[in-house]
């Protein structure tokens, strides 16, 4: 029964595709060491696998045409024992990022200093809230 279980990287795009309607995203991991036995690490439904994560989610219109000006960057990381999510449009600095640990809190991509939403972060908000309620 356990191979039914879906895994983490389907929970996170389907996560993603529910918010952020109509793209259609997959996960792929960045900059990531796996030895032989962790390298199925998006299959299993351990939370301790996902720690530390740095991925981007990449998006496709419904047609599948890619839309890369919409990708995200998605780290899980822990502290202490909260688990944090910074989401931030990949590769683009100078849009807002968005950190998500007890609460959401938008920063200027340059500065790191706390801002106001952009007029397109509800998605990315929506998401933040759908990921930690799936990973916690």
């Amino acid at each position: 029964m356990d191979d039914l279980k879906p895994s983490l990287a389907v929970l996170i795009c389907s996560a993603a595709d529910v918010c952020r309607k109509p793209l259609i995203h997959a996960l792929v991991l960045v900059d990531q060491q796996f030895s032989a036995d962790q390298a199925p690490m998006l299959s299993t439904d351990s939370l301790q696998a996902m720690i530390d994560l740095r991925a981007r989610l990449e998006c496709r219109d419904p047609d599948g045409s890619r839309c890369s000006e919409q990708d995200l960057e998605l780290e899980i990381y822990q502290s202490g024992d909260d688990l944090n999510l910074m989401l931030s449009w990949w590769n683009q600095t100078d849009r807002p990022l968005l950190w998500h640990g007890q609460h959401p809190v938008w920063m200027d991509g340059d500065t790191g200093k706390r801002c106001s939403a952009p007029n397109d972060g509800a998605p990315l908000e929506a998401l933040a809230r759908r990921l930690r309620v799936l990973l916690v």
